[in-house]
């Protein structure tokens, strides 16, 4: 799936967090992965798994380390989609 722009890419990370976190959490761009929805380790992989199978790319795990909302993975992922 071609993301066209920095929004369609939110919007599909945004959908992937609400598979993975507990039903009746919102999922927004400035949600806090860990303390506001809950996030676990395992789950954080199976995104990152999602995210590479969806986009065709290789997410390095230390990119998660500044990470903390949506709209920061998609700043930190945007840069990889560049380099297919």
């Amino acid at each position: 799936m071609a993301m066209e722009n920095k929004q369609q890419l939110l919007d599909y990370v945004i959908d992937c967090l609400g598979q993975l976190v507990a039903e009746g959490k919102t999922v927004k761009p400035d949600s806090d992965l860990v303390n506001d929805l809950g996030l676990e380790s395992v789950n954080v992989m199976r995104l990152l798994m999602m995210l590479e199978d969806e986009l065709d790319i290789s997410i390095p795990i230390n990119i998660l380390m500044n990470v903390k909302t949506p709209e920061q993975l998609v700043a930190a992922i945007e840069p990889l989609i560049g380099e297919q």
